[in-house]
């Protein structure tokens, strides 16, 4: 395996044409920690973002950041931290989902639209994307968005870019709006409720004007033999005391919420966040996007089918977490057309590179939407050096 691991954005370029007549497909490396999203790589080099380190832009007083695609998140986030800030969307940190090393770079966060817990209030790491710099599939330096709010010439290209799992393009540089980190967080804790009045309860309260920052329900045996239900508060202290107040007279029904601050709870948080919970078992493991209500009962059904099927809920019931036992791809059709009778789509988040290849990865898009996919694989990148096959087979 050929590993190009360029130190300017010119270098990065002359890879790239250099790979095009050849037709030799590239696979794009950030840190190497997220490497089992997406179908198995199909590229016989790497092109590697490692050379690219270092912020370029950082001006705390327009909340924005901008740094090469390489950089370390950590790095971006102590840097952040510094000046009391932070990426508003919460990163997921893949390592322990993947048992895997290295160090997570901005970049990739960018590029696979990585998003935690706080993602159904402060959006996806794609809304907080205001700029990239990339290298298309012709070898041709791209700039889209801009640097501050005022100019974001090109954002719906940043858009289009961010997810798209290095498929359009070679990252180079991205640019993020940021936010102030609150001064306090708590959380509200109800124990023993059931999937179905767990997600009533985090729809109750995300309809409420009381801003929960994030929303999840643990079913029992997932984070102890009871179940959990929680709603996180984030801002001022006053604020937090106010609404985690009303919060509990509204949600009175349910029963009296205990109330929770400190490393314990925000580790409970990280593990939502990563999926830890699946950590270092042989569960195949899915990302199930549905509409809140929908959630339990999709589960419900999956489980009839597949009894020994565990899973926790985030984003309020909107993103569930499903690991199924075993490696084979029995559970796969079951859970897509149980997923699909409800308009919503299921991600294989990680299983051997086997699976992976024989079941696909994401949702199936109709054939409108797959031929328009192609056009636009085709459009950035028409010879199809990068990574050819890692979100849809063929393109």
């Amino acid at each position: 395996m050929i590993i190009h691991t360029p130190t300017t954005e010119a270098q990065a370029c002359a890879i790239v044409k250099s790979v095009i007549d050849s037709r030799v497909p590239l696979s794009i490396r950030g840190g190497g920690t997220r490497a089992g999203l997406g179908r198995p790589a199909q590229a016989a080099s790497t092109l590697s973002s490692a050379g690219l380190t270092g912020i370029t832009l950082y001006e705390p007083s327009e909340m924005v950041i901008a740094a090469r695609a390489g950089t370390p998140l950590a790095e971006v986030q102590q840097t952040l931290a510094s000046q009391g800030q932070m990426l508003p969307f919460e990163p997921m940190d893949h390592r322990a989902l993947y048992g895997s090393e290295g160090e997570p770079t901005i970049g990739a966060v960018a590029a696979c639209n990585i998003s935690g817990s706080r993602r159904i209030n402060a959006g996806a790491a794609r809304d907080s994307l205001i700029g990239v710099r990339l290298v298309n599939g012709r070898g041709e330096m791209i700039k889209s968005g801009g640097r501050v709010m005022k100019n974001v010439t090109g954002l719906d290209l940043v858009k289009l870019v961010s997810g798209s799992h290095g498929t359009l393009g070679f990252l180079t540089e991205v640019t993020f709006r940021v936010l102030p980190k609150p001064e306090r967080i708590a959380t509200l804790q109800w124990r023993g409720l059931s999937d179905e009045v767990g997600v009533a309860l985090l729809a109750k309260a995300l309809g409420s004007p009381f801003e929960p920052m994030a929303a999840a329900h643990l079913p029992a045996g997932i984070a102890g033999p009871e179940a959990l239900t929680l709603l996180r508060l984030e801002n001022f202290s006053a604020s937090i005391d106010y609404r985690g107040g009303e919060l509990a007279l509204l949600l009175g029904d349910y029963g009296v919420p205990d109330r929770l601050e400190g490393e314990a709870i925000a580790a409970l948080w990280r593990s939502i966040r990563d999926a830890a919970i699946f950590a270092g078992s042989r569960e195949a493991v899915w990302r199930l996007s549905l509409k809140p209500y929908d959630a339990p009962p999709a589960v419900a059904a999956i489980k009839r089918a597949l009894p020994a099927a565990r899973c926790f809920y985030d984003w309020g019931g909107g993103l569930v977490w499903l690991g199924i036992p075993g490696v084979g791809d029995a559970g796969a059709a079951v859970i897509r057309a149980v997923i699909q009778s409800l308009g919503g789509h299921a991600t294989l988040v990680r299983a051997p590179d086997a699976l992976r290849t024989a079941v696909g990865v994401f949702q199936p898009l109709a054939g409108p939407l797959m031929r328009l996919t192609a056009g636009i694989k085709t459009s950035f990148d028409p010879a199809g050096i990068f990574e050819p096959g890692r979100m849809y087979a063929g393109i």
